[in-house]
């Protein structure tokens, strides 16, 4: 049990990254902390890692130590899961990274329904700009896009994708661009976040041709999705948006869709996490939910 309870310890410190974080996580003193690493260390007699206060970075051993250990860890929760598989309750952590406008408008409430079904899961959601890395601290990551890293599973979990739209205002005063070189000649408005090339929009032809980009500028720009579509609504100008964020407004002829022939990129969200021999019920359950759930939340994206 000892080692069992050693190999726990060692993952959630790599997860971590360092020794306070691991200190505050456990309620733990940052001098208990180092003192249980350096006993690990010496009864494995190896160093597992080389550590500050602020960093820590794994050995070899230290890698080998993590990896197995986590598969160990792993089986036994499979194992603990599999003798409840009679039963409807699901328990323990689920760690999620998502995007902050789709994490708030539509992960955070289907965790919340799921966590009231499931009292027993301990849920936290982390929603940031920039994906965070799967494995340390997180095990499920909302993204827009298959993940480039052949050792991560993507399940698709909604299709989606850029629809260009304005509020009838704005198009009572400027003609409907055809092309989507017509919207050089119109204000845009352009979201500026994380590295994206921002004020470059690309549309496919809904013929199968080939894709065009256009260099698009407008007086108004934000960095956040929600204020750009505020802008877009009280008629301000042209708006590239996801068919998730705005098909109620496009429902209710608040936007009109725009560039008949023409097609925003795709931008499908995807469940990402790591390849693993067992993944754990919570987390498959949890995927599954979503799938089903926002199928209802968000539909079906025109052709």
């Amino acid at each position: 049990m000892a080692s069992l309870d050693d190999l726990a310890f060692f993952r959630q410190l790599a997860q971590a990254g360092n020794l306070t974080t691991t200190a505050r996580e456990l309620g733990l003193s940052l001098s208990a902390v180092s003192k249980r690493l350096k006993q690990l260390e010496a009864r494995l007699g190896v160093e597992l890692a080389s550590r500050t206060t602020r960093r820590l970075t794994l050995t070899a051993e230290g890698e080998h130590y993590l990896a197995r250990g986590s598969e160990l860890l792993d089986e036994l929760g499979a194992l603990e899961e599999g003798l409840g598989d009679g039963r409807e309750a699901l328990a323990g952590p689920l760690r999620i990274n998502a995007t902050f406008g789709f994490g708030r408008r539509h992960i955070a409430p289907l965790l919340s329904e799921f966590c009231r079904r499931h009292p027993d899961i301990e849920a936290g959601l982390e929603l940031s700009n920039f994906p965070a890395p799967l494995g340390e601290g997180v095990d499920l990551g909302i993204r827009v896009g298959e993940p480039p890293d052949s050792r991560m599973i993507a399940r698709k979990l909604l299709a989606n994708r850029r629809v260009p739209c304005a509020a009838p205002a704005y198009l009572e005063k400027h003609p409907a661009p055809q092309v989507p070189r017509d919207l050089m000649h119109h204000q845009c408005l352009v979201l500026r976040e994380n590295d994206s090339d921002f004020s470059h929009w690309r549309f496919m032809p809904s013929d199968g041709g080939r894709p065009q980009t256009v260099k698009v500028t407008g007086r108004l720009t934000s960095n956040d999705g929600e204020v750009v579509k505020r802008l877009a609504l009280e008629g301000h100008g042209i708006l590239l948006r996801s068919w998730w964020d705005v098909h109620t407004e496009l429902s209710e002829g608040q936007l009109m869709p725009l560039l008949p022939g023409w097609q925003g990129v795709r931008a499908d969200f995807y469940a990402i996490y790591p390849q693993r021999r067992h993944v754990p019920v919570r987390l498959s359950a949890f995927i599954d939910f979503l799938v089903t759930q926002l199928g209802e939340r968000v539909p079906t994206l025109p052709a």
